[in-house]
């Protein structure tokens, strides 16, 4: 295992072609993602070090965006500067990429016949298992304080029975973090730091230039699309969303899921909340990033308002502004800071507000469960209101005990079997077809 600075630096043809060995075989989220990536290219091919890569994760969770991917970048960065960066991102994400507009191509075609939708009863229930055990495996690992469950436990409040907004939930959160981090550092976990004086240069110039590049590459779809189409077109309010989205994208994808779920499902009408569970669905079993369940989204709201373009070249415009504006703010990310990795190691504050926005995403992936559960399982769900209190009120009449059932199996599939993802969606979906036929 490399633990030393290792000066071994590939070839770009060489880059090239591992990281599209990785992209293709980036299943099982994150921590599968990172795990692939320390095997490929700090055990065996010593690229980076284990004290280089170690210090780059560190560096990726203090982004908004998915982790693994901005890893990646940075890795190719480190190796062959900006190319290598380019390089390396854009091949952790076109393979999935690919088979997510596909599958989306698929499901917006197919979605009204009767054995697809049986099929994907079974992946909506799934899922329920699915978020369950990321759920509790995040919060095994992040709520090691008391006072992290509970930020955990007021984020969940906030979010399911007050219905304050996502961004206020994580970044007051992150706030907090920093506050406290002053005074009570041990609340959090946060040990003193070294304490080591830093004599590297601020690089105050690159960080401005690259902001202004990759912030105008950024803009630079939304541009036309204002020109073109206009503010009132859905490819805008696609992107506008998707790129707001992206600021606040702490804390892997299913931090994120149940804000952008119920925007697009009750602010924007794009879907269904079985159709969002559908697309968390098929993002489980995609290489590359969960967060690529956007693209799904996307592509579904162009589709159904496609005018002045066909359905199908509406979605792919949909899906590709989509991930567009999801993917090149990790870049923006990566090469404004990654010269900056060593002062924000060092940042305290910053890692406290990290840690705490870290425990408030446990309560964010709390709400997306019981969100998610009352959608998936009730085909009526309504709302009470007690003056800023909000209570869910689903119609018992409505359960769908097919779902419930094929729930409890994902359940007993994956905790008590401990198979993996993929084996339980396909699991699931068998039954979900099986039991369509039965009904």
């Amino acid at each position: 295992m490399g633990t030393g600075v290792t000066d071994t630096v590939p070839s770009f043809k060489e880059l090239l072609r591992v990281f599209t060995r990785i992209g293709f075989l980036s299943f099982g989220g994150p921590a599968g993602q990172i795990a692939l990536m320390h095997r490929e290219l700090v055990d065996e091919r010593q690229w980076v070090s284990e004290e280089q890569y170690l210090h780059a994760l560190n560096f990726c969770h203090l982004l908004p965006g998915p982790e693994a991917q901005q890893l990646a970048t940075w890795i190719g960065w480190k190796l062959h500067g900006l190319r290598g960066g380019l390089a390396a991102g854009l091949l952790f994400v076109i393979p999935g990429a690919l088979v997510m507009l596909a599958l989306s191509m698929l499901y917006a075609f197919a979605a009204r016949l009767d054995w697809f939708a049986a099929l994907f009863l079974g992946i909506k229930a799934a899922v329920l298992a699915i978020v369950v055990q990321a759920l509790l495996r995040i919060a095994g690992r992040a709520l090691n304080t008391r006072f992290k469950q509970g930020l955990a436990v007021l984020a969940f409040a906030a979010l399911f029975l007050f219905n304050l907004p996502f961004p206020l939930v994580v970044l007051g959160a992150g706030a907090i973090g920093i506050a406290v981090t002053a005074v009570r550092p041990e609340w959090l976990s946060i040990k003193p730091g070294s304490g080591a004086p830093l004599t590297s240069p601020r690089p105050w110039g690159h960080s401005l230039r690259t902001i202004a590049l990759w912030g105008a590459i950024w803009a630079a779809p939304m541009l036309l699309i204002l020109v073109t189409l206009g503010r009132h077109h859905v490819l805008w309010d696609i992107g506008v969303f998707f790129s707001q989205l992206a600021i606040v994208t702490f804390g892997g994808a299913y931090a994120v899921l149940a804000y952008m779920a119920q925007e697009a499902v009750q602010s924007f009408h794009w879907l269904s909340a079985g159709e969002m569970a559908d697309g968390l669905g098929l993002a489980e079993t995609t290489p590359g990033p969960l967060i690529m369940v956007t693209q799904f989204v996307g592509y579904l709201a162009a589709f159904r308002a496609p005018a002045p373009f066909t359905p199908l070249v509406a979605g792919l415009l949909g899906a590709a502004l989509t991930t567009w504006v999801t993917f090149a703010p990790c870049f923006l990310w990566i090469f404004t800071f990654a010269p900056w990795i060593e002062r924000l190691e060092h940042a305290q504050r910053l890692k406290g507000g990290l840690a705490a926005l870290t425990a408030a995403v446990v309560g964010v992936i709390a709400n997306l469960t019981a969100w998610l559960l009352l959608h998936v399982l009730f085909s009526r769900v309504g709302e009470v209101r007690l003056g800023a209190l909000r209570l869910f009120s689903p119609d018992w009449a409505s359960l769908d005990w097919r779902a419930a059932l094929l729930a409890l199996l994902a359940a007993w599939l994956i905790f008590g079997r401990k198979w993996n993802v993929i084996k339980v969606l396909g699991a699931a979906a068998a039954g979900g077809l099986l039991l369509g036929r039965i009904a």
